[in-house]
């Protein structure tokens, strides 16, 4: 039997803004290598979670039909944003959907521009994961917060924006605060941030649509 087989398996809502606004601070590579960013850190995103040992769903929130269409093509599946500009709101209408059609997952949430994201660390994440309330794991500069589980949708509350950490561990959360989670950390949303991750090394979208661009 697998060392996962006894270990709490997870659905995982993964929301992604339309790439027509999303990551704006980006425009300065071209507004059309914005837009393929947004959708090769989705797309890389979605399936480093849906390889985890412990996620059997991933449930994309978006209001882009064809990016719904593309990550419906990796395995995810998708519903769209009732809250687009509503981050937290997206969240628990796709936490709520995802306990309607799998009651028997734990909740996690993780951001969609991730996209060195390895499978083995999400799963290492969510193996140290708390077993009562909100665990979540902080971003790279140590303020944010990259993903967010729960061990139930009622005790689910995410607050994802400016100082999330702070506001998660006042509300009782438990930060998943390991070492060997880099990937899980690493957020993209400057041109520095994106060297960062490519130093990780990021997925197979990521890396062509960044081939020839100059960071």
């Amino acid at each position: 039997m697998s060392s996962t087989a006894t270990q709490p398996h997870y659905g995982i809502v993964v929301p992604v803004k339309p790439p027509a606004f999303a990551k704006s601070r980006l425009v300065g590579l071209g507004d059309a290598a914005r837009r393929d960013l947004v959708v090769a850190f989705a797309a890389d995103t979605v399936t480093a979670a849906l390889a985890s040992a412990l996620v059997d769903l991933v449930l994309v929130v978006t209001d882009d039909v064809d990016l719904a269409r593309g990550l419906a093509g990796l395995g995810a599946e998708v519903i769209p944003d009732g809250t687009t500009d509503d981050l937290n709101a997206s969240l628990q209408q796709g936490a709520a959907e995802l306990h309607r059609r799998r009651p028997d997952l734990r909740i996690g949430a993780v951001c969609a521009d991730l996209p060195a994201l390895r499978p083995e660390e999400l799963t290492r994440a969510l193996t140290a994961a708390a077993d009562v309330g909100q665990s979540f794991v902080a971003d790279s500069d140590g303020a944010g917060t990259t993903a967010l589980v729960a061990v139930s949708p009622e005790v689910f509350m995410p607050q994802f924006g400016a100082g999330s950490r702070a506001v998660h561990l006042s509300g009782g959360a438990t930060e998943i605060d390991l070492a060997d989670i880099p990937t899980m950390r690493r957020d993209v949303d400057t041109p520095t941030d994106l060297v960062a991750a490519l130093e990780l090394g990021v997925g197979t979208r990521t890396s062509l649509v960044t081939t020839g661009l100059r960071l």
